[in-house]
């Protein structure tokens, strides 16, 4: 019976071992952290890609609407076709405050991606996002409203260091 044990041991030591060396020594890549307007808080150890404070657009949301509406153009092969919702983009405010890498992150229609890029190109430069009182570039999500949509919400996305 006590060699039963002892071997019983044996065998989970020798799988305990076979374990450990299957498994990859590199760490898995940690995915970015997306921070939403609104929901930024202090923390008692900020991460060290956080920014104190997000990127804004001059005026804030309501300027951030006008300029929509002053600058935005509904396509008319979306009218015809009735196509409403949101374009997502996605880009990056830099330190200076101008945006950079402007991509469509969820299409809605050929014209009105192309639309959002365009009012994109025309948007002024936001005030930067802060770390420490520096200012930090940090990826923005931002929706296009196209037709009936209304909703405009910003929403942060992992910094950019350089």
């Amino acid at each position: 019976m006590k060699h039963l044990f002892f071997i019983f041991g044996l065998v989970a030591l020798a799988a305990g071992g076979a374990q450990a060396q299957t498994q990859s020594p590199a760490t898995p890549a940690k995915q970015p952290i997306e921070l939403r307007a609104g929901r930024m808080q202090a923390q008692a150890k900020p991460a060290a890609n956080r920014p104190d404070a997000p990127p804004q657009f001059p005026g804030g949301a309501q300027g951030l609407n006008t300029f929509f509406q002053q600058n935005l153009k509904y396509p008319e092969a979306a009218s015809v076709k009735q196509i409403s919702g949101n374009v997502v983009m996605i880009f990056t405010v830099e330190a200076d405050g101008h945006l950079t890498n402007p991509t469509v992150l969820q299409p809605l229609s050929p014209e009105c991606d192309t639309e959002a890029l365009r009012v994109l190109g025309q948007m002024p430069a936001w005030k930067p996002a802060t770390r420490k009182g520096q200012p930090v570039a940090v990826q923005v999500r931002l929706p296009v409203p196209f037709g009936n949509s209304t909703d405009v919400k910003v929403e942060q996305g992992k910094n950019k260091f350089e």
